[in-house]
């Protein structure tokens, strides 16, 4: 084997990160997902002070946050500072004082808006199904490509037998 069907092999191999990488991108998005419904779910309701909202005009920045501070029954005060949403969704907060939020305490979490935490949950869930389905289709690539190099050798390595006048890449250097 040549040094350049060694080094596409290796580059190969090297590639099997990037599949991994979506695997741990998935599980990420389904544990959000699942974390933010189960606050949903189970959390208990309550009233959010609105101290901080950030939001640009540039649909291309989609770091927008609001940042809240709900006191609970029991006089307990939660502070959530910048608070990311997706810039789609922080026309819902804006110009608000107070919204209704659903609170879990210790939870990772620990506050989800009520109003937003059921398209939330199933943007992370979607995020997680495109993100498995994309690893799946470059681990097959990479499959394919690495088979590829086995069986038939790398194609930089093939080089011409016979000149073509009708094609430029296969004409032989002299």
């Amino acid at each position: 084997m040549s040094s350049s069907s060694s080094a596409a092999l290796w580059i190969t191999r090297a590639a099997w990160a990037i599949p991994v990488l979506l695997l741990g991108l998935t599980a990420h998005q389904v544990w959000s997902g699942l974390e933010l419904r189960s606050t949903l779910d189970s959390g208990i309701d309550a009233e959010a002070e609105v101290t901080d909202v950030f939001s640009t005009d540039r649909v291309d920045v989609t770091y927008d946050y609001v940042s809240l501070r709900v006191t609970l029954d029991d006089g307990t005060v939660i502070t959530r500072e910048r608070m990311s949403l997706p810039h789609s969704l922080i026309g819902v907060v804006e110009n608000r004082e107070t919204l209704d939020v659903r609170v879990q305490p210790g939870a990772s979490q620990e506050i989800v808006i009520t109003e937003l935490a059921s398209t939330q949950w199933r943007i992370a869930i979607l995020n997680a199904g495109m993100s498995f389905v994309l690893g799946i289709l470059v681990a097959g690539g990479i499959w394919w490509w690495r088979r590829t190099l086995i069986n038939e050798g790398d194609p930089a390595d093939r080089g011409v037998d016979a000149p073509d006048p009708d094609h430029p890449a296969r004409q032989l250097s002299r």
